[in-house]
């Protein structure tokens, strides 16, 4: 069965921007491959299991298929399947908006909506 290095392959499908990147989130204990902290250098087969936190979002992929070389996104989306969990609906918080054109807000202004912003909801 083909196998390759981690961080080769978390580069090659563009879930991290450079292969340093990838070694740097392993290391760091963002990445685990079937639920279990992985190292740069933990082999990647088919059928495996991989859950990375690249920049502050958590993505969950299957392995389908194992490449050495950087492809394009295309080609690469190919070689994952995405078990993401969509993100959670976020509140809809109101938000402070100002006539087009009205000028910089006064003192006053910005008093209010400092009050607007910090209130509890």
């Amino acid at each position: 069965m083909e196998s390759t290095r981690l961080d080769r392959w978390l580069w090659a499908v563009r879930l991290t921007k450079t292969r340093p990147d990838a070694a740097a989130a392993c290391r760091g204990g963002h990445v685990r491959v079937n639920d279990r902290p992985a190292k740069p250098a933990t082999p990647v087969q088919p059928g495996d299991r991989v859950r990375a936190r690249v920049h502050d979002v958590t993505r969950v992929v299957e392995v389908v298929r194992v490449i050495h070389r950087r492809v394009g996104a295309a080609d690469a989306a190919t070689c994952y399947v995405d078990h993401t969990p969509a993100p959670p609906p976020e509140a809809l918080i109101p938000v402070a908006r100002r006539e087009r054109g009205a000028g910089r807000p006064t003192k006053r202004d910005r008093r209010i909506l400092d009050r607007f912003r910090t209130a509890d909801p």
